[in-house]
């Protein structure tokens, strides 16, 4: 008897030292770990971060100058946003059939969902992301591009809300603290009305501008706390053919979606007209190459979330909307008064300090260790 009691202490203490790799793994730090500190490795990240800034404030820029050429289809700026996902479709064949290398997160597989599971989680997403990109669309329509990229950034204290109920995320001081800078960048801004950037907007619409971008950031934010969540509870496994499918498959679904809305709302009746006005050419230039900016975007976006994590995606999307202002003032001539300049400083400062609560999240796994 002595000697098997000896013998299952031995087992539970060889035991410990997994469980605590276990819990490592599980944790899905947004900045790389040791193992991933090749200079191969940060080139890619760094051309992942390219395309996500890169390709968002092309899109965005592009979706100004579609307005204001005399567009006025708030569902062509929809459908724009997911369309280009069949340049995704050869990735997706080539990793499909590639063997699969899963992530660090990718711990435990129970089984995968069944195919109803998984039509109705990407049939919602699809949905929902549909009606994410039409509010961006109505915001863009109303905004100047400088007051709607800093009411975007409030998606950072959205994301640190909603990854705080459904990803079990800390709210410390400096979370809390970019939290309420960024709340207070829109608050001015909401206070703010003005129309400086496109013609013919009254403040009843300015306000309807500023609601519907507003919300778009509080759902773009959610349906990415419930993507990480979906991966970890129901996909239970983060392989890049997967974040591949998590992407195109809601795509397809938006893109119908967004079909119907074209031919529901009558706006198809328009378009003729619309390409007569902007010119043949430039019409389909400026729509192509939209869509082909968010799907670099998305590329960019799905990159990260493979490399390093979705939230750290996340971060690196928000960098780009200050930068689009200043874009704003130079093509657009878009006024950069005083309150916008302090919600510009705001929205800088609400990310660094998000950034910081990232950086310490990833030295403390280290501190423990040392």
């Amino acid at each position: 008897m002595g000697e098997a009691q000896e013998l299952q202490l031995h087992v539970i203490e060889a035991q410990e030292p997994n469980l605590a790799e276990d819990e490592a793994i599980i944790t899905h730090p947004p900045f790389p770990t040791s193992k991933k500190s090749g200079y191969k490795w940060w080139l890619l990240v760094a051309l992942y971060i390219f395309f996500i800034l890169a390709g968002q404030s092309v899109a965005t820029l592009l979706g100004r100058l579609y307005y204001n050429k005399g567009g006025n289809s708030k569902w062509i700026q929809t459908i724009v946003v997911t369309a280009g996902f069949p340049f995704l479709l050869p990735l997706l064949i080539y990793f499909s059939h590639k063997p699969s290398i899963p992530n660090q997160t990718n711990t435990a597989n129970n089984g995968s969902p069944s195919i109803i599971t998984l039509v109705l989680l990407y049939s919602c997403f699809g949905i929902f992301s549909a009606g994410d990109n039409l509010m961006y669309a109505y915001g863009l329509l109303y905004l100047p591009v400088s007051t709607y990229s800093l009411v975007c950034a409030t998606q950072l204290a959205f994301n640190a809300l909603f990854s705080y109920f459904f990803n079990s995320l800390k709210l410390t001081p400096a979370l809390f603290n970019s939290v309420v800078v960024l709340t207070i960048s829109a608050s001015l801004l909401a206070l703010h009305s003005e129309s400086g950037g496109s013609t013919g907007i009254t403040k009843a619409q300015y306000v309807i501008g500023f609601l519907c971008t507003l919300g778009a950031s509080a759902l773009f934010s959610l349906l990415l706390s419930l993507t990480q969540f979906s991966f970890e509870k129901i996909l239970k496994k983060e392989t890049f053919s997967m974040i591949l499918e998590m992407f195109i498959y809601p795509a397809i679904v938006a893109t119908c979606v967004c079909v119907v809305g074209i031919f529901a709302s009558g706006e198809w009746k328009s378009l003729k007209g619309e390409m007569e006005q902007i010119g043949g050419v430039s019409y389909v230039m400026i729509i192509a190459w939209t869509a082909v900016a968010w799907t670099v975007s998305s590329v960019g976006a799905l990159g990260l979330i493979f490399e390093v994590s979705s939230l750290f995606s996340n971060v690196i999307s928000t960098m780009a909307l200050p930068i689009v202002p200043i874009f704003g003032v130079i093509f657009f001539h878009d006024k950069m008064d005083g309150v916008k300049v302090v919600a510009l400083i705001l929205a800088v400062w609400g990310f660094i300090s998000y950034m910081y609560q990232n950086y310490l999240d990833y030295l403390k796994p280290k501190t423990l260790a040392s």
